[in-house]
């Protein structure tokens, strides 16, 4: 069986490694089909090609932090122009609002928690091409405030009110349809370190999320046991959808390895992935 993995994340957002040490990584992992998805950022997908060898397939992707409505979710882009005006666009506007979220969330430190950073902390964190919570959570642990990231975030992060800042749905789908895009909805069930919604909480949001023209669904997700799994194949093949796979990789940021499909570490054959026929056309 082919490993294909369509959800992983670079140090251009979230994940900690580079780009040349995460194709290092994706070649010693035996990945044959793999897609970059950084949140809100398509520049590493400028950067990786140089690396990658001949025999491993690329597809150029995305992952958009997006609200439909009052439902909050990930939208995930793959295969889009990369020199798409609208989603250069869109992109640039989300830089706006993470910078906007990030003060929110540095005073916040200072005001309720008496944690102020210092210049060269504030200076790391402006330099960065996507920032989001995780690379606040990461030096509060390197301050020795929390054992890790996740305890980080639900301690000192959470509780910040940072008002809405995500992309609106509807903008989200629009850019990626008109980059020559295909557009998935990430973790359905919810993401990691949040509570998996129960079936009727995910048809209730399907049915929205239909009516905004999402494409397809991330049936086979790193935390995701057989049960969800055979219930989101279900609902994508009901639907008319496309089916797709990721891990969520973001190297030492997450506990999780490349091309974990499920909670099982099962393989997947290639042929169920049915994004794939629109991928490597």
């Amino acid at each position: 069986m082919k490993l294909i993995d369509l959800h992983i994340h670079s140090n251009y957002s979230d994940g900690s490694d580079s780009i040349e040490e995460l194709v290092q990584k994706i070649e010693q992992a035996g990945i044959e089909v793999f897609s970059l998805t950084d949140h809100d950022t398509i520049d590493g997908n400028l950067e990786i090609k140089q690396y990658i060898h001949p025999s491993i397939q690329f597809i150029n992707g995305v992952e958009l932090t997006c609200k439909m409505k009052d439902i909050k979710c990930h939208i995930l882009g793959y295969n889009y122009n990369l020199k798409s005006a609208k989603l250069h666009n869109l992109i640039q506007k989300g830089k706006i609002l993470r910078r906007k979220k990030l003060k929110t969330r540095i005073n916040y430190l200072k005001e309720v928690w008496n944690i102020e950073l210092t210049k060269d902390e504030l200076d790391w964190l402006y330099s960065r091409k996507s920032v989001v919570k995780t690379h606040l959570a990461n030096i509060l642990v390197k301050r020795g405030l929390a054992e890790d990231n996740l305890s980080a975030m639900k301690k000192y992060l959470d509780d910040c009110p940072t008002g809405n800042s995500r992309f609106d749905g509807e903008e989200a789908l629009n850019a990626i349809t008109a980059a020559g895009g295909i557009s998935i909805w990430a973790h359905p069930l919810g993401g990691e370190g949040e509570k998996h919604l129960t079936q009727d909480e995910f048809m209730q949001k399907l049915v929205i999320m239909k009516e905004y023209g999402i494409q397809g669904l991330e049936c086979y997700y790193s935390r995701y046991n057989k049960e969800e799994s055979e219930f989101l194949l279900d609902c994508a093949q009901k639907n008319n959808l496309l089916i797709s796979c990721g891990s969520d990789y973001h190297g030492t940021n997450k506990n999780i390895s490349l091309a974990r499909l499920n909670t099982e570490d099962t393989r997947i054959p290639a042929e169920k992935i049915t994004i794939l026929a629109n991928l490597l056309k």
